[in-house]
């Protein structure tokens, strides 16, 4: 396995937390920082397959037809920023 540094600047709370949580998994803060890492990428590029697969080739203008039977109307009072 190829290993590289990067420094990293957390902020102090998320330090702390990361640094219990590594203590209760019984891991050093960099082995916990680089799981945590790992499991993130594979989440992100998990859902980027299946909305992939799950898209097939649409496009974003196949969404035209459905924009434009969209009513042109005001939000409600309680949607207004």
């Amino acid at each position: 396995m190829s290993k590289s540094a990067y420094p990293l600047k957390l902020p102090a709370s998320v330090k702390a937390a990361a640094q219990r949580l590594a203590r209760e998994d019984g891991v050093s803060l960099n082995q916990w920082i680089a799981s945590a890492v790992a499991e993130k990428i594979g989440a992100v590029q998990a859902s980027a397959e299946f909305l992939q697969r799950r898209a097939g080739g649409a496009v974003p203008a196949d969404m035209l037809p459905y924009l434009a039977a969209v009513p042109d109307v005001a939000p409600p009072a309680e949607d207004e920023p």
